[in-house]
């Protein structure tokens, strides 16, 4: 079984996987989304959301605790995907990864994300592009969703992906529409998974270690990623393959004191007020002692006041 570290644009940012890898427990994590339109993007661009590509070179592209880190792009242009599809690769990344699930307006308003799931065609075209231009021993991945209004293509869609080459898929068992509302719908990536061949990994409404299972069992799928669960147990990949229980506060407050030390260094302490809130939502779900926290420094607008509240 492998746990893999979903990609959530503006959340699990390098300096979390760097973070959550450490806790342990990821056999990979996947990048927030290099939006892709008409021209390859420059290495700078690539750093920026990926910093492991910088010592790629020398350790692979890899977090510090070792944990393989995988480049996702989004786009709705074959070629262009497969320009930057290579340049990715050039520049290190343990494969490509690519983005049909992105529920965002501004994304979709675009053609990019989700709202290719309308088109199934056109996700054969673009995993077809792509794998053609990397290296033949590079894996290509997909991340979908059921379908963008309804599941009607949710079929259809993952046998375009396999009979484009891709190697694996990922499946967040929700369409746009239903968002992240619960339930995550894992029966139908057991359908999917009757009618491909492709190795497939789960992905939805997966907090411990209960849903893991039942995840698992319903879906039929040994490989799962996990995203908000993530946020919300530090070390659920390693609850998941039962390595240890739910970390306990004072190890999360820990782990708090040493996120603040990564984002309120240098030009990022303008974002560290509002990303640090941004976990706590997540970590109240699970954590009593999140809620008071959050409460104590809600109102808070500066790195240095929450600091001293932590």
């Amino acid at each position: 079984m492998r746990v893999v570290l979903a990609p959530m644009e503006g959340v699990l940012d390098h300096l979390m996987r760097d973070l959550l890898t450490q806790v342990g427990g990821y056999d990979l994590c996947v990048t927030e989304f290099v939006r892709v339109v008409d021209q390859v993007i420059s290495d700078k661009g690539f750093y920026r959301l990926c910093p492991e590509l910088k010592d790629a070179g020398v350790y692979g592209c890899t977090t510090k605790a070792g944990t393989p880190v995988r480049v996702q792009l989004l786009g709705q242009e074959p070629d262009y995907l497969a320009e930057n599809a290579v340049k990715a690769i050039e520049l290190g990344s343990q494969g490509i990864d690519l983005n049909f699930g992105c529920p965002a307006k501004t994304v979709n308003k675009s053609r990019g994300g989700a709202i290719l799931l309308k088109d199934p065609e056109n996700l054969y075209r673009i995993i077809s592009a792509v794998k053609a231009a990397v290296p033949h021993d590079a894996i290509v991945s997909a991340k979908m969703r059921l379908g963008y209004e309804d599941k009607t293509l949710a079929i259809e869609n993952a046998q375009a992906i396999e009979s484009a080459g891709a190697n694996e898929l990922t499946i967040h068992a929700r369409t746009k529409v239903e968002g992240y509302k619960p339930p995550a719908h894992w029966q139908w990536i057991a359908k999917i998974k009757e009618q491909v061949n492709l190795p497939i990994i789960a992905n939805g409404e997966i907090w411990d270690l209960a849903d893991a299972q039942q995840c698992r069992a319903v879906s039929n799928c040994s490989d799962i990623m996990v995203g908000r669960g993530a946020l919300a147990v530090p070390n659920l990949a390693k609850v998941i393959k039962q390595e240890g229980t739910k970390m306990p506060w004072q190890d999360v407050r820990l782990l708090l004191a040493k996120y603040t030390e990564y984002e309120t260094y240098g030009a990022k302490s303008k974002y560290y007020p509002n990303r640090i809130k941004q976990w706590l939502k997540y970590l109240k779900l699970q954590y009593v002692e999140a809620d008071e926290l959050f409460q104590e420094i809600r109102t808070l607008k500066t790195a240095e006041a929450i600091q001293a509240s932590l």
